[in-house]
Formats: structure tokens, sequence, C-alpha cells
């Protein structure tokens, strides 16, 4: 299946359920929430799960794309992505848990056609504070698939107070043909979730107790990148569709190795997206974390080759990526900010060179020295070591 009919195929079984699909648009929070950018598909619908009526009513779907920067060490492997897109599900009060997993097993059989016998699901089995959610272990046994208790694993929780409830997890057998499904999600790394259904029940407040909620709620979260991997039979997210116009024509642009290739497919990916909900390059907030994926970008790039320049990029990777996330401005915007970043960069590092050529600073440096380098020459630790390593 294509991506664009994967989620189709996604929204339109919720709509068939009376779900309302919501705007999950920008990356940009709004105004008065103090994170920089939406990190899941749940974030903007959090005071609506703590009981606030939505305008939408209380079933609803959302495709909402998301940016996180906790994982940015780990991109350049084959799953981790700094711009990704959340398919989500929500009941307000209304349905169940319960339906929630009978509704979530029948789309991935008869919705995404993924037999059954490569499912395993995983339950909340209990702590010191609440016992096993056996409704949801009942559930999965009825539908006839393997579960798999678990503690931490199947309690969802986003911070130390707020909302919190046990989850379910499905996971996908991903051994390959005539690989017969093995083991558990907990001991075979074949086994990859792709759904997570939050029994949202509880809300921890700051001493610690758990308090039921007035009005109990259903959030689950998809990630679409992950499930058309899955559903596309791919062992990389770099392979699915929705890199290809990237993986085809970068390579042949520039030559890198498998990791840096990822890495600069996702950096300049994210970027355009970043750009595309009108973020600049700027040295705090938002601009700060795009010019960091720039700057990583031509740091890798001009490692091997200083020549490299992002000017070169071709124009379909750019405009496959704006559409996908349906933003409109077209890619002359995206490459203007590109290219005006990278001539910031290079002035910079050509000042950072002359800087550390200094006596001073030929030996080892010192926390005293990184921070004169900073806040004197603008010059960042990581970069510092990156020009005394070139």
């Amino acid at each position: 299946m294509h991506s664009d009919q994967i989620v189709r195929t996604f929204t339109d079984y919720f709509r068939e359920r009376g779900h309302e699909l919501i705007t999950g648009g920008t990356l940009l929070p709004p105004p008065s929430d103090p994170v920089l950018f939406t990190t899941s598909g749940m974030h903007p619908l959090t005071p609506h799960l703590e009981g606030r009526p939505h305008p939408q009513g209380r079933r609803l779907i959302s495709v909402q794309r998301c940016l996180r920067t906790t994982d940015l060490d780990e991109v350049g492997d084959r799953t981790h992505l700094t711009v990704f897109e959340m398919l989500g599900s929500w009941s307000l009060g209304d349905y169940g848990h319960e339906q929630s997993l009978r509704w979530g097993y029948e789309l991935l059989r008869d919705g995404f056609g993924i037999p059954p016998e490569r499912l395993h699901v995983t339950v909340f089995g209990g702590d010191d504070e609440v016992g096993p959610d056996r409704r949801s272990l009942e559930t999965w046994r009825e539908l006839g698939l393997p579960v798999e208790l678990t503690r931490e694993d199947n309690w969802w929780s986003h911070d130390p107070v707020g909302l919190c409830g046990p989850d379910s997890e499905i996971f996908v057998w991903t051994g390959g043909p005539g690989t017969p499904p093995q083991g558990s999600p907990t001991t075979d790394p074949r086994w990859v979730e792709v759904w997570n259904h939050v029994s949202m029940r509880h809300r921890r407040h700051e001493d610690g107790t758990l308090r039921p909620l007035q009005q109990p709620g259903v959030d689950t979260g998809m990630g679409l990148e992950r499930l058309v991997t899955v559903l596309q039979g791919h062992n990389s997210v770099y392979d699915s569709d929705l890199f290809e116009p990237w993986t085809e024509q970068l390579p042949s642009l520039w030559t890198l190795d498998d990791t840096s290739t990822r890495l600069v497919c996702d950096h300049l990916r994210s970027a355009v997206v970043v750009i595309g909900d009108g973020v600049r390059p700027s040295s705090t907030g938002r601009g700060h974390v795009l010019r960091r994926l720039i700057r990583r970008v031509l740091t890798t790039l001009w490692r091997d080759d200083p020549s490299r320049t992002l000017s070169d990029l071709p124009g379909e990777p750019l405009g496959h990526t704006l559409d996908h996330f349906r933003q409109p401005g077209g890619t002359g915007r995206v490459r203007e900010v590109l290219r005006d970043e990278e001539r910031r960069f290079g002035r910079l590092l050509e000042r950072g060179r002359r800087v550390l050529a200094r006596p001073q600073y030929k030996g080892p440096l010192s926390d005293d020295d990184y921070r004169c380098l900073h806040d004197t020459h603008g010059l960042p630790r990581d970069l510092v070591t990156t020009l005394r390593a070139s």
C-alpha cells in the first residue's frame, strides 16, 4: 500500500464509525503552550482528555505532524526521525478501551491486510498501585491474539504529574517470508510495535497519588512512518515511499556512507517542514532547532568535500515533502532559507578557524576556553570540536 492509501484507509475506517477528523497541521503549538513544537498526536488534545468539551465531538481522529529533538543523536539509524506523523484516535468519555482494541485489531487485519498470526499484544500486568488490566486481557483472548503481560512498558504517562493509565501495544512480526513468528515482544526485536492504545483512567498528583478521572477516555497513537515501513515490507523507514525522492536523488548528488545519507535525508526533510510552518533560523527557540538541523547537514557534507552546497539540491524532494505535509508556498522560499543559512554558517566556520589558530587555543581546551569561544566569538562547543578535528 502506498502511504497516501494507508492514511486514507485509517481515516475512512474511523469516519465510518462516527469519528471527526481534526486538523493535525502545524508543528507549532498554541502561543500559550510552553513547548517549542508539537511532540505527539495527543498533545493538542490534552485539555479535552482532561474533560473540556471538544467542538467536534467525543470521537476524534487526526494525522498530526510532530517534531522531537530528544532522539536527535540517534538519527542516522534505520528507524529514528526528527519530523514524523502520528495517526491518532480518541474517545473523550464515549466508548471504552475494549471497543478501541477491537477496532484496532479489525483495521489492522481487514483494512491493512495483516494476518492475525503476525500480531502479538502486550497488556499492563499490574503493579503495587494498580491491578492488572483484566478487561483488555480478556478482550485480546476473545480475539484470539497472544498476550504478554508487562509492568512499566504498559503504563502510559507523559509527565510525572498528570494524565496516565494502562495501555495495550500491538506488535507486528517482521521476521520476513518463511520465518514463522517466535518469542514475544520482550524477547525478540523482530516484533515491532505499531499501535498503542491508552486507557486514560487516572491522574497522578504532585504528592504521587493516583485518582480516577471523572471522564475516562481512550488515546491511541500509531506512527505513520513505522506503519508504512512494516506494511511495505522494508527494514528501514528510509526505504519507504515517504523518503523515495530523497533516497533516490541524494546518493547520486553526494557520495556518503549509509548513516550519513540517512542523517542528511532526515534533517533536510525535517528542515523543509519546519520552514514550511513559518520558522526561520535563529539563535534561540524554534529557530535554533532549525539552525541546528541545517548545520548538522552542512557539517556532514563538508566533512569530506567543502565544495558541496545546498544550492545543488534538486527540486523534486523539496516539492514532494511540501506536498505531503500540505504546505503551500513552493520550493523557492525553502531554497532561499537554506542558502542563506549555508552562507552564514560558512562565514562562521571561516571566523572559527582563524580564532582557533591563535596560540592560546592550540592545546587542550578548558571549560573556560569553551565558554569564551561561545560567549565572545559565537562558537558553540560542538562546532569547536568539529573544527579542531578537521
